[in-house]
């Protein structure tokens, strides 16, 4: 009970403080609160140490959650607009994570055909005006997941998802962006946005979703 406690109340303090926190603060700060739990977690079950040691952990794990968190600096805010402003009337969506991080949201009929892996004429533009803002902020690490309906095998889907990830991937590089940036991956059919019980829906889950995050420099 006392390390729930503990880990619960320190984790809470660092994420209410952070409502008049500057937004690099606050990404600082709740990477902190993360860490702290865990840090606490840590302590008590390595043993023996009773409050001290739980204390200590959570000392030590705040430390390394506001050193990996990510923020949400000025830079990161220029690039969302920067975003938004190109993918206007395109149907991409942009926004904030609430773990501070930019989200892409590509649908299909910009981006893939069904069944397809090859990047369609239309999403050259928006990936153009991407690897631009990447080139001109060259510390975002980027995460690119690929997603599919439910149509077909998890044998064909699976595959598929991470082509599509990599195929948007390759693009970006040969444009300037450094291959080193990027971590790519496929969740097949497993992770619907919409019901795929009709044509509207499937459409929807047929996407590709590309994360840039900022870590907190040390």
């Amino acid at each position: 009970m006392r390390l729930t406690v503990v880990a619960t109340v320190i984790a809470a303090l660092a994420l209410s403080s952070c409502a008049d926190m500057s937004e690099t603060q606050r990404g600082t700060a709740t990477g902190a609160g993360i860490g702290a739990g865990l840090g606490a977690i840590l302590g008590a079950s390595t043993g023996g140490g009773g409050g001290g040691r739980t204390a200590g952990g959570a000392v030590l794990g705040a430390a390394a959650g506001a050193a990996i968190g990510n923020i949400w600096s000025t830079r990161m805010e220029n690039q969302k607009r920067s975003l938004q402003q190109a993918t206007q009337g395109t149907g991409v969506q942009v926004s904030q994570t609430a773990d501070n991080r930019l989200k892409l949201e590509i649908p299909s009929d910009i981006s893939f055909d069904t069944n397809r892996s090859d990047i369609k004429a239309n999403f050259r533009p928006v990936l153009d005006r991407f690897a631009s803002t990447l080139v001109e902020h060259p510390i975002t690490t980027v995460t690119i997941i690929g997603h599919t309906d439910n149509t077909g095998s998890d044998a064909i889907n699976d595959p598929l998802s991470v082509e599509r990830a990599a195929h948007t991937r390759d693009y970006l590089v040969a444009h300037g962006a450094a291959a080193g940036r990027f971590t790519i991956s496929g969740r097949g059919e497993r992770e619907p946005i919409a019901s795929n019980n009709d044509a509207a829906g499937r459409a929807r889950n047929r996407r590709v979703e590309i994360y840039i995050a900022e870590q907190q420099q040390q």
